[in-house]
């Protein structure tokens, strides 16, 4: 099963932008859709971003619709999430997720549909 680690994170400012990204390895990573998921402090997961297995169709929470955006690299087996116009209400530990997906144009909003996690990385975003 793929194998999934982030990096990226970091302390920044209201306004700032951040990349995160995550390397996928020890599986096929073109037969996974993918997303991004973040946890507040005291508070639950939360899907932020999702993204089909051919990186046509995506999906986003309302709450970052415009600031952050998700892409995926298949050659080189990454993840992404571009993240601009922080708030401090990002702050969270965002992780990476995947699951295998039969149909590539399928976008998979499910949280407990993926089986494969990242160990997570801080984005802390101070006002």
């Amino acid at each position: 099963q793929v194998r999934l680690l982030e990096s990226g994170g970091g302390l920044v400012q209201t306004g700032d932008s951040l990349r995160l990204s995550c390397k996928a390895s020890a599986g096929p990573f073109a037969h996974h859709a993918m997303a991004w998921f973040r946890e507040p402090a005291g508070r639950g997961r939360e899907l932020v971003a999702a993204i089909s297995r051919n990186g046509e169709i995506t999906y986003y929470i309302d709450s970052v619709k415009g600031r952050f955006t998700i892409s995926r690299d298949t050659f080189n087996d990454q993840l992404y999430l571009q993240m601009d116009s922080l708030k401090p209400e990002d702050t969270a530990i965002y992780f990476c997720a995947a699951t295998v997906e039969r149909f590539p144009d399928k976008v998979v909003t499910e949280q407990a549909r993926y089986q494969q996690w990242g160990q997570g990385t801080q984005v802390t975003v101070s006002s």
